[in-house]
């Protein structure tokens, strides 16, 4: 009797033939992983060059303000540079109870729970509230830490997505599932990361409270930005009784890095003791939580950065717009500029580039084949000259790819 041998593939053969950076960066084409020497707001320093930079989240432009970098070397001082362990053990400093308590004041939540990533904080909000019967429902844009959440979870099973921003399809899913058993938990953004739409988070709430569903916000690109204060798409639309979870991030307006969650004091208690990504995460280090309390005191008294930031905004959008570009309907501070296929995106970034203006593309995957994007985002830090600049840059390298006329 023969016995058939199986071939046995290397695992890694897949890595080793992947050239397509590689091949990108001879051309000098490859727009990704550029280092950064010097931040200044609305500029960055690139191998010795002045950039304009037009892709950065920091909304409010405090990442460079004195008071929050201030307030992060006296916490290096006072709690060193790492808590070298999980909040649940032994990562938990006095500094994180503060924040989470003004936190949750400044939503308007009973708690607020602290991560060490705004990614973990939204894939936690998943694999922790989404029970093995509840049944989910995402909008098809989600960020991809809430889709990576459900497939940590239960809920990737039990998982719907309802058209972008449309209640009424979110309406016919959930009316379609009346009956069945378990849970509803209804998932949505207050700004969308690529398309920069302001979410219907008031109508997609209305809906799904009709149906006993719960509602949770990723307020990740919303925080700083919508509300009186800055406080979130809750806020924003007046829903605050609608949207029972917040979750957000300290890596845009907060001028520092890590994640939150913020709602009823047995929710977050609950997330605190359940949520895997969660209790096996190591703690957010003090200088970070020091950066990101102070940012918060600063959104809170001081709403002319987020003045500034708007005005920025609808600059750079009706101009846009007059130029002749398609912005996708965007209204928010994220100005996505569309090119069309992906090669086009790359020699739209490169002239760009050329012209000392710092963007992003974003390509398929990411974005659907043939709708590639440059993803612009404007702050309270850029000055008019370098608004100018950008839009200069935009209109005559627009018009060489034939994008606008």
């Amino acid at each position: 009797m023969t016995q058939t041998m199986t071939q046995v593939v290397d695992a890694f053969e897949k890595a080793r033939k992947y050239n397509r950076a590689d091949d990108a960066i001879a051309q000098g084409l490859y727009p990704y992983f550029k280092a950064i020497q010097k931040h200044g707001g609305g500029s960055v320093i690139v191998d010795g060059e002045e950039y304009v930079l037009t892709g950065s989240n920091d909304y409010l432009g405090l990442t460079q303000d004195p008071r929050i970098r201030e307030a992060s070397k006296n916490a290096i001082d006072q709690y060193g540079t790492t808590c070298t362990g999980s909040r649940f053990l032994t990562g938990t400093l006095e500094i994180h109870a503060v924040l989470e308590h003004e936190l949750a004041e400044f939503m308007g939540k009973e708690a607020a729970l602290v991560f060490g990533a705004g990614f973990l904080a939204c894939a936690t909000s998943v694999v922790a509230l989404c029970a093995r019967h509840d049944l989910v429902y995402f909008d098809r844009e989600n960020h991809a830490s809430l889709y990576d959440g459900a497939r940590l979870s239960w809920a990737w099973d039990n998982l719907r997505r309802f058209k972008h921003n449309d209640a009424e399809d979110l309406e016919r899913q959930l009316k379609a599932d009346e009956g069945k058993p378990g849970g509803r938990l209804v998932y949505t953004e207050g700004v969308f990361s690529m398309s920069g739409h302001i979410g219907t988070v008031d109508e997609v709430a209305t809906v799904a409270k009709k149906y006993g569903a719960r509602v949770i916000c990723d307020d990740a690109h919303a925080s700083g930005v919508l509300g009186p204060r800055g406080e979130g798409a809750h806020v924003h639309f007046g829903i605050e009784d609608k949207v029972d979870v917040v979750v957000g991030t300290f890596s845009k307006s907060f001028a520092s890095v890590g994640g939150f969650i913020a709602a009823d004091r047995e929710i977050v208690d609950y997330i605190k003791h359940t949520g895997r990504p969660f209790i096996f995460n190591a703690a957010l280090p003090g200088p970070s939580v020091a950066a990101a309390l102070e940012a918060l005191r600063i959104m809170r008294s001081e709403p002319h950065h987020r003045e500034n930031m708007w005005k920025n905004v609808n600059f750079m959008r009706s101009n846009l717009l007059n130029l002749g570009f398609d912005l996708l309907g965007s209204n928010s501070p994220i100005i996505p500029v569309m090119a069309g296929e992906e090669d086009t995106a790359i020699r739209f970034w490169r002239g760009l580039w050329d012209a000392k203006i710092f963007t992003t593309p974003s390509l398929p995957p990411a974005v659907p084949s043939g709708k590639a994007i440059i993803r612009t985002s404007y702050n309270g830090a850029h000055t008019q000259d370098q608004l100018e600049k950008a839009l200069y840059a935009f209109e005559h390298v627009g018009k060489a790819l034939q994008i606008i006329r």
